[in-house]
């Protein structure tokens, strides 16, 4: 994603003989919504004036009465779409308001340019650079369904280890135990080919690549992690991520989900996002305090783990974010810091002993977060801990799960499921007004539509293991 004019684009896109344009952006919750325009509407004033769309069916956008939206593309995000059969220019767009030429305030992106506004009129750094390591599953086959007389899941990979007695004509063995599925050479990890071409497909779109690796679980978990990079460009750079993996498995016959749970008893996809603040290409968090860190990482650590509440109702959006936040499964539940310790919330990596490298990792958030809403949500908490000095008291050096109760108790604790991060979120979002990069719109909208589409919707469903509690009461 190279810095780019219009003049750049139209260059490029007659230079790849590209006969389509595609307009991308995201809806409410985080899903890129696209369509397509043929390649002689591209010009220059298309950067300007953009294109019309009906905001009314997206979901959390706009009434029918006031539908009338615009998407202007930023020439930034140009590539070639490498999975259509005719040569497709994608462009990613912002959301203005076509009466008042302002930018949509629901618009996700546009939540993190204004967070990256904010963040450089405070005067406290000019970049906030963030690093997420998003983990998901390749399965071969999923079915699910909800009707008014019945209500199932199945999902299925010949990677799975509960697959270790089928007849598959023949079944070679191969097959990573629950929790074991961590670094296994082939043929037990049988997914290199699929995840290499994953890799090599976004450094190819300008995402530039650190791994690639199979995750702790079995059935296919892997994660591939990107280098990091600004606030909207690392979300920008995130829907591409979640596009390219999508699409190269289903070249595969194999699909994927970000879902953190999908699986039983085995360990959930995380997305652990490491974060810092820079100003004049220098790094603010390395310092001479605990983990080589400044004061200002460290009360950047203070408002992360004050107000984690409530960014996790942004950063664990689902009520399957929950089911992957419970002790045993190498999950953060517990809200402290460390170096090394992988089972506080905020863990201090330590592999390079340079400052360039000295950064805070986040461990709680999952992939099914709108990535502009958590990035914002992440850096707007850690400046409000700069601003009021939120000291992040002492670090968790010790083995949590190895604490004695009485010890285990004083360390606060995540959010036990959507609705108590929602309530969390209702009662501390001061935070995130400031500089307007999050409104009171956008909060009570997101609430709302968690709460109405999701929570009660859940609520109102016979669950399946019901039935094995409570059918013969």
């Amino acid at each position: 994603m190279q810095e780019r004019t219009p003049q750049d684009v139209i260059k490029y896109a007659s230079e790849k003989k590209a006969t389509v344009v595609d307009l991308k952006f995201l809806d409410f919750p985080g899903t890129w919504q696209h369509f397509s325009v043929p390649v002689e509407s591209l010009d220059e004033a298309v950067f300007e004036d953009g294109f019309g769309f009906d905001g009314s069916s997206i979901r959390g956008w706009r009434n029918i009465d006031e539908s009338d939206m615009l998407v202007v593309p930023d020439p930034n995000t140009a590539f070639m779409d490498p999975f259509t059969r005719e040569p497709t220019l994608s462009l990613v767009g912002n959301i203005f308001d076509p009466i008042t030429k302002q930018r949509y305030t629901r618009d996700p992106r546009g939540v993190a340019v204004r967070a990256e506004n904010y963040l450089k009129s405070t005067g406290i750094a000019d970049q906030a650079s963030f690093g997420p390591e998003a983990e998901f599953f390749i399965f071969d086959d999923v079915r699910f369904d909800q009707k008014e007389n019945m209500g199932f899941y199945y999902i299925d990979s010949k990677e799975g280890s509960w697959n270790s007695g089928r007849e598959e004509g023949p079944n070679l063995g191969y097959k990573p135990r629950y929790k074991e599925g961590y670094f296994p050479v082939p043929p037990t990890d049988s997914f290199q080919d699929l995840r290499s071409e994953m890799m090599l497909t976004l450094m190819k779109l300008g995402c530039e690549v650190e791994t690639q690796h199979h995750e702790v679980a079995t059935a296919g978990q892997a994660e591939i992690d990107m280098r990091f990079d600004s606030l909207t460009r690392m979300g920008d750079k995130m829907m591409v991520y979640k596009y390219v993996i999508r699409n190269v498995a289903r070249r595969y016959g194999k699909t994927v989900t970000f879902m953190p749970k999908p699986i039983f008893n085995d360990n959930g996809s995380g997305m652990h996002v490491h974060q810092s603040l820079w100003k004049n290409d220098k790094p603010l968090f390395a310092g001479n305090g605990y983990a080589g860190l400044s004061d200002t990482a460290l009360h950047y650590i203070g408002g992360i783990l004050k107000h984690a509440p409530s960014i996790l109702a942004f950063s664990n959006p689902t009520t399957n974010s929950y089911k992957r936040l419970v002790p045993g499964f190498e999950a953060p539940v517990n809200l402290a810091y460390s170096q090394r310790n992988r089972s506080a919330a905020v863990r201090i990596p330590m592999y390079s002993p340079s400052p360039n490298s000295r950064r805070v990792e986040f461990r709680c958030p999952d992939p099914t977060c709108n990535p502009y809403f958590a990035f914002a949500a992440m850096m707007m908490a850690g400046l409000d801990g700069i601003e009021n000095k939120i000291d992040p008291g002492e670090p968790l050096d010790k083995n949590i799960y190895d604490l004695p109760p009485e010890e285990l108790g004083r360390i606060a604790k995540t959010p036990g499921s959507l609705d108590e991060a929602l309530n969390a979120l209702e009662d501390d979002h001061a935070f995130l007004l400031k500089g307007n990069v999050f409104d009171e719109d956008v909060v009570r909208t997101w609430i709302d539509y968690k709460r109405e589409r999701e929570l009660s919707a859940m609520a109102q469903r016979p669950h399946p293991y019901e039935f094995f509690l409570y059918f013969d009461a």
